[in-house]
């Protein structure tokens, strides 16, 4: 199967698309029910400002949705009975309200989830401790009650330390480990030993120089006398030799058992022999990405590829299937790629869809763009006229974050500000000043290029991209012409005549037509420095 990534409603996708027992391993890192707004940011280098784009909110909010899908758990048999039971007692806890609204939207996701895993397969669920109470009790009752297994609340401490006022610092994410049943893979992971435990542990030296710590080879028990060598001896009183005759013959050849002074036989455990310490379900081995870290793609929530290398190392084989269907800026199917497992990620915001693209294709070549099945991004007129006709409030902004990131090669930013947003849709910034986009997805006329020739004049800006769902009219093209031509840049070695105002139709950029203002800098950067203001979450980005 090849490797896929889907643009839309995990849920929808998940029912449709993904088929029973197909799953080798599923992590998800969804929504916390936070209570925040996240961005991905973006540096204007020529102004050396800062510019976000809203990604998803994370608030909450029982409404006719909601509703509707708390009945449909209620009475649909794909939602086994304790689960049903589970959402009508959280209901009459909570109340119908954010945090039930929140539930109730995982249930559903969750319940296609366990649907999809192996017999064998794995489940990760990554939150934090403003529901992981709630959604750990809900797993019980959607994997526990049909043979699937708890293994591990996995703490990842993400801080070294946290300043949160009149309480104890919040520094760590929980990771709810289940599987669909006991039978189940798992390779234990390892940690080095640290270079205080090996002085104090190993502290003999061999001939060839290797390092190793003496052991006992008698363990409580009653057992016989065995051959050491010549040497038939017995175990003290009350105890048994650990290991097989066959086992001490090669022992003794290998040099592994040695003698004391008083003739007791004993192991060399040797250093280089040795994996390590055991990964326990305390992770404090890596924090959260560092503002100068290298993995940094602008996206607020994005995670450590090696916390989803441990993951999908413990809990599948190569070849193996990994779904991530809360895939956000793509770590899973990055960290899945790379370990030699097909993946299929899912996300419903094209900003995802596009930074995922871009993160593939820059760490492993554009080839791999051509071995990936990209599903429910618009191919055609018909499908981008059925995402602009979409009336989830969800999507509001889909229509043109897909047609502005796809026609500016993902190096653009959205205007989501609700209501009126000044006839801005977008941002992009160029080596000959800021570049602004406007998308229409209904009938255009020659206003709407007057329209966009007023905004520049009133934003001072260098450069209009009009985006039209319909075919722009003739005198549209010539009022476009008429606001004459950029200058070019101090770099360019042959003159170049780009229009200051320029049309392409949602049918151009389909066939292939691209931005061509000069960037100097793709927009995305290395991470500057995280804050936290009006209830946002954001990550800001400096020029490199």
């Amino acid at each position: 199967m090849p490797n896929q990534l889907f643009y839309g409603d995990n849920l929808e996708v998940l029912q449709k698309y993904i088929a029973d027992a197909s799953v080798d391993l599923c992590y998800v890192d969804p929504p916390f029910n936070s209570q925040q707004n996240y961005n991905q940011i973006y540096a204007d280098a020529a102004q050396d400002d800062y510019a976000q784009t809203q990604v998803f909110v994370d608030t909450w909010e029982w409404g006719e949705r909601a509703e509707e899908c708390f009945r449909e758990i209620a009475v649909n048999p794909r939602y086994n009975q304790e689960t049903a039971a589970m959402i009508n007692g959280f209901a009459t806890i909570l109340g119908k309200g954010g945090m039930l609204a929140y539930l109730v939207n995982m249930t559903a996701r969750l319940a296609e989830i366990w649907r999809v895993l192996k017999p064998t397969g794995s489940f990760y669920l990554h939150c934090d401790p403003t529901a992981s109470h709630y959604l750990k009790i809900l797993l019980d009752a959607i994997f526990g009650s049909r043979g699937g297994k708890f293994n591990n609340e996995i703490i990842w401490r993400r801080h070294y330390s946290h300043n949160d006022g009149q309480k104890f610092g919040c520094i760590h994410d929980a990771i709810l480990y289940y599987t669909k049943s006991a039978n189940y893979t798992y390779h234990r992971q390892h940690l080095a030993y640290d270079a205080d435990y090996i002085a104090k542990n190993y502290r003999g030296v061999d001939k060839d120089g290797r390092r190793f710590r003496s052991v006992s080879l008698n363990a409580a028990g009653q057992g016989d006398a065995k051959y050491f060598g010549d040497r038939l001896l017995a175990p003290p009183q009350g105890t048994h030799w650990r290991w097989s005759q066959e086992r001490l013959n090669t022992a003794l050849k290998d040099g592994v058992i040695y003698f004391t002074e008083n003739g007791v036989p004993r192991q060399k455990q040797f250093l280089e022999r040795m994996e390590g310490v055991p990964v326990q379900d305390t992770w404090t081995d890596f924090y959260s990405l560092s503002s100068h870290d290298k993995e940094r793609l602008g996206y607020a929530t994005q995670k450590p590829l090696a916390l989803l290398e441990r993951i999908i190392k413990a809990s599948s084989n190569a070849g193996d299937t990994v779904l991530d269907a809360f895939c956000g800026c793509g770590t899973t199917v990055d960290a899945a790629q790379s370990l030699g497992r097909k993946w299929i990620g899912v996300d419903i915001t094209y900003n995802s869809i596009s930074l995922i693209q871009k993160r593939l294709a820059e760490r492993y070549g554009e080839k791999i763009l051509g071995d990936v099945i990209f599903s429910g991004i618009p191919q055609d007129l018909a499908a981008a006229r059925a995402l602009a006709q979409k009336q989830d409030d969800r999507l509001r902004k889909e229509f043109e974050k897909w047609t502005i990131l796809t026609y500016a090669n993902n190096q653009a930013k959205i205007n989501d500000k609700k209501g009126a947003d000044g006839g801005i849709d977008g941002v992009a910034y160029t080596a000959v000043g800021t570049a602004l986009f406007s998308v229409k997805s209904g009938a255009v006329s020659v206003k709407d290029v007057r329209d966009l020739r007023g905004v520049l004049d009133r934003e001072n800006a260098a450069a209009g991209i009009l985006i039209t769902l319909n075919a722009p009219t003739k005198n549209m093209s010539q009022e476009a012409s008429a606001a004459g031509f950029l200058p070019d840049p101090p770099t360019m070695r042959l003159p170049q005549k780009t229009p200051k105002i320029q049309i392409v139709s949602i049918q151009q950029m389909l066939d292939g037509a691209r931005l061509n203002l000069p960037l100097p800098v793709p927009v995305l950067k290395a991470a500057a420095r995280a804050k936290q203001k009006n209830h946002q979450a954001e990550i800001d980005f400096d020029a490199s």
